[in-house]
């Protein structure tokens, strides 16, 4: 990870929102033997008590299950919109390009359960991603025993307790205003990824050049 101060967001508000907004995190760790692995799966975030948690299900007995039973580290990594900036988009055009992107690494402790724990996930996560729309054939509530009992064999809680979070929104804050604006104008005009990564730019740029918000 980039630890450039100009590519940090300080306002911890953000960072929380943009884990919210990009749940589908890429969850890695190493095995006994340090052998990496990595799973992407949807979480939830909660804070209690002052601490930040993650929460989700995964597959019993994966190689990522059973790595998080012998190494309880974690690394969940939040990942966003990101796009290639040109270098001929520069007011000096002679100059490397790159690529602007935002993400956030949570490092933390996991640890597994079942029963009413798992229970509880599968019945927020499918109400949640259903709009909690009661009548959906899709939620917990309205699936079959018959259907339910091999699945809930088959996964497994698990809660991740965050330790340290860190952060790249890494967006042209080291351009001057002209190339800032120019990078906005090039990527808007692209669909996708760019034109998301442009719209951020655009809502951030008061703060990168300290112009007063209207």
């Amino acid at each position: 990870m980039y630890n450039l101060p100009q590519y940090k967001e300080q306002h911890s508000d953000e960072v929380f929102k943009f884990m919210q907004d990009y749940p589908f995190v890429f969850l890695t760790g190493v095995d006994a033997d340090n052998k990496p692995i990595a799973t992407q799966v949807p979480v939830f975030i909660d804070e209690k008590e002052g601490k930040l948690y993650l929460t989700g299900h995964i597959m019993k007995n994966t190689d990522h299950h059973k790595a998080f039973l012998q190494n309880d580290n974690v690394l969940a990594v939040f990942t966003g919109p990101h796009a290639y900036v040109s270098g001929t988009w520069y007011d000096n055009p002679s100059q490397a390009s790159t690529w602007n992107y935002m993400s956030v690494h949570a490092k933390g402790k996991i640890s597994f359960g079942g029963g009413e724990e798992l229970v509880a996930i599968l019945k927020r996560l499918t109400l949640h991603y259903e709009n909690y729309n009661p009548d959906s054939t899709t939620i917990y509530d309205n699936l079959s025993a018959e259907y339910l009992e091999p699945l809930m064999k088959a996964i497994v809680y698990f809660k991740i307790e965050i330790e340290t979070i860190e952060n790249v929104f890494k967006l042209s804050q080291n351009r001057n205003e002209k190339s800032y604006d120019n990078i906005i104008e090039k990527l808007k005009e692209q669909g996708g990824d760019a034109r998301e990564i442009g719209t951020v730019m655009e809502k951030r740029k008061h703060k990168v050049f300290n112009i007063e918000k209207k």
